[in-house]
């Protein structure tokens, strides 16, 4: 899993940029098949300086983003994860085998020979 950190107009610290990979390492739960992961940064420069962080996630088939905001970096990135995660559990319980018209011939065949 390939992360990759932006900070919009102003410099991550290091310990910022650790937090946010403990947190992603959450989503390695869901599989291998997770390919690149964005996290943006920014910052509204308002009174309360409010905090936004931007996950992008790519899987094959499917580019899964979550957004949130708040007073602080730590709180947006977990609560953009935990976003993430149930985007993620709902795209793998969605997973279920399909059968091709042939196959489905084939198995009403093999039942009604029973």
């Amino acid at each position: 899993m390939k992360v990759t950190i932006t900070a919009r107009k102003f410099k991550a610290r290091d310990t910022l940029k650790d937090y946010i990979n403990g947190e992603l390492e959450a989503l390695e739960k869901f599989g291998a098949d997770i390919h690149d992961v964005e996290v943006v940064l920014s910052f509204q420069h308002n009174k309360e300086s409010i905090k936004e962080a931007e996950i992008i996630v790519k899987i094959p088939g499917h580019v899964i983003t979550a957004k949130e905001t708040s007073e602080e970096f730590e709180k947006s990135v977990r609560d953009a994860v935990e976003k993430i995660e149930r985007q993620l559990d709902k795209i793998k319980t969605k997973k279920t085998p399909r059968h091709t018209d042939a196959e489905l011939e084939k198995m009403v065949k093999t039942d009604d020979n029973d």
